[in-house]
């Protein structure tokens, strides 16, 4: 069983105050459930610890470690809110009571579902921890679904891959994206889970031997040229991210090359750049398979460098080049901005500092987004309530399947427009739109405003016109042409990869009720023409 000194010992910055805090939350929790147990036998405060020791790995501040303590005390009734209230304060138990209304909803066909992901938004537009306690749950659930009923394990482990694995992604959480795919994975499909470990396995042996060596000569090449300071590693691709690509490349093992990568972490950003300069210097790269992620980092705030070299000893490597803080962020997202106390104070500080490098700015207005978001929601100014802001793209999942009648619509719309593989594309501002792969200009045209894609005359891509069949790639630069006289056709239907997108194209047809503009928090990427 974890231990409170194990979870206290995993706490960054903690204060007397904080660690007195988990102590007493610990001991409440411990005491809360003792008598009950888990399909497995073992005591259930083994779970409510558990979940703890994830929230502090994450780097969570008190409160929340706190709220992973006692986040089952209130639904098994084994704690009255009021009583949570008067003991730990209504923070904790408005985050408590957020957890406990998502897990009164089970994923038991669509209606059931989209309700639940309804009130998942709803509790997540209040307060981010809401969805990272619930992460923290559902990673040890994972972990231990083999104790589960069988008939249950499968609907479990199906929603944990299409939505809570998907979700930790769009919040950044690399780490445990990758967790709740790979613990999830071999329920919902053993098969295929099976055919990617063994190859996994097959080119794991292939390369290491030969990644060793790679590792071992840029550590020496480094060193000459006076970068000491670093570290790497190699690193392994999750089974489900790697079932996933052999689909895309038709079961091909030949073409995927990042199954087994090379990481270096250094401490600055001119590092990075200056240790790339010396990998392509060592190693002959592929053309058009170098990513830079620093200056245009994907919108859950991921910053990397990706580079693809052949090398003399591991054949075709992957190489990927980042800060520790960069790391940091790729794998815990949001959760390695926190803890709350130190983003309360500090925020106006760290915005100034980060925003003193151009490659950082795009990042951190990520992170910007959703600070009103963690913070109370109960503060006032003056007499009046604060507003709350939410990150855009949680935003747009609650507000914009709101008018959708059919439960099924709303789950399927989620997973495409949300929840898919995504490529991220440009306005001719520079501003930074993400789609689902596959999007075409009218899927780009829509994102930005729902008159801007009712009145789509034509495309541009990277200055060249375009058909709207056009399958738009990663770092592209998309300019609209617009015209009053322009108005959509049925066959755009058959073009538009969003849900978002073919809604407004019925609506302009007349074939629903009209919807709510869809606005975008970007400048017009549009031209009128006349």
């Amino acid at each position: 069983m974890t231990t409170v000194k194990e979870i206290i010992g995993e706490m960054t910055g903690a204060t007397p105050e904080d660690t007195t805090f988990v102590e007493k939350a610990y001991e409440y929790s411990k005491k809360a459930h003792e008598g009950q147990v888990r399909y497995s036998g073992e005591p259930y405060f083994v779970h409510a610890a558990a979940t703890a020791k994830i929230l502090a790995e994450y780097g969570m501040d008190a409160t929340t470690i706190a709220a992973g303590l006692l986040h089952d005390a209130v639904e098994d009734k084994r704690v009255s809110r009021e009583e949570m209230e008067k003991e730990f304060g209504k923070e904790l138990l408005f985050i408590v009571d957020g957890v406990t209304k998502l897990g009164t909803h089970k994923y038991r066909g669509a209606e059931r579902h989209a309700e639940s992901l309804r009130r998942l938004l709803v509790a997540t537009a209040s307060d981010i921890r809401v969805l990272i306690v619930k992460l923290a749950d559902r990673k040890h659930n994972m972990q231990t679904l083999e104790h589960v009923p069988e008939h249950k394990r499968r609907r479990i482990a199906l929603e944990t891959l299409e939505i809570y694995a998907p979700i930790a992604d769009r919040l950044g959480m690399g780490k445990m994206k990758s967790n709740l795919e790979d613990l999830a994975f071999p329920y919902v499909d053993p098969d295929a889970a099976s055919h990617a470990a063994e190859v996994r396995k097959l080119k794991t042996q292939e390369t290491e031997d030969g990644l060793a060596k790679v590792q071992k000569e840029l550590k020496q090449e480094l060193a000459k040229k006076g970068l000491t300071k670093f570290h790497s590693d190699i690193r392994m691709k999750g089974l489900w991210s790697l079932h996933q690509k052999l689909k895309r490349k038709h079961d091909d093992i030949n073409v995927i090359h990042d199954i087994a990568a090379l990481r270096i972490v250094v401490p600055t950003i001119e590092d990075c750049y200056a240790t790339l300069g010396l990998v392509h210097a060592l190693y002959r790269p592929l053309p058009g398979e170098f990513k830079d992620y620093i200056a245009f980092p994907k919108p859950n705030g991921y910053q990397s460098l990706h580079t693809t070299v052949v090398t003399p000893e591991a054949g075709i490597v992957e190489i990927q080049i980042r800060t520790e803080e960069m790391h940091r962020r790729a794998m815990f997202g949001i959760a390695s901005h926190m803890s709350y106390k130190q983003l309360g104070k500090n925020i106006e500080k760290l915005g100034k500092n980060v925003q003193k490098s151009r490659f950082s700015a795009l990042s951190f207005s990520w992170v910007r987004s959703l600070i009103p978001s963690l913070m109370k929601i109960s503060k006032k100014e003056n007499g009046e309530k604060t507003v709350t802001k939410v990150p855009p793209w949680l935003a747009e999942l609650a507000e914009a399947h709101t008018d959708i009648a059919g439960s099924e619509e709303f789950v399927e719309g989620l997973k495409e427009d949300f929840f898919s593989h995504r490529v991220f594309v440009f306005t001719p501002n520079g501003d930074v739109i993400d789609l689902p792969a596959e999007s075409t200009p009218i899927d780009f045209a829509y994102a930005i405003h729902s008159d801007l894609g009712d009145h789509l005359q034509g495309a541009k891509v990277n200055g060249k016109m375009v058909s709207f069949e056009t399958k738009l790639g990663n770092g592209e630069v998309v300019e609209i042409l617009r015209r009053d006289s322009a108005h959509p056709s049925t066959k755009w239907l058959e073009v538009a990869r969003t849900s978002l997108a073919r809604r407004h194209i019925r609506t302009a047809l007349g074939m629903t009720e009209p919807t709510k503009p869809a606005r975008r928090h970007h400048r017009h990427a549009a031209k009128n023409k006349s």
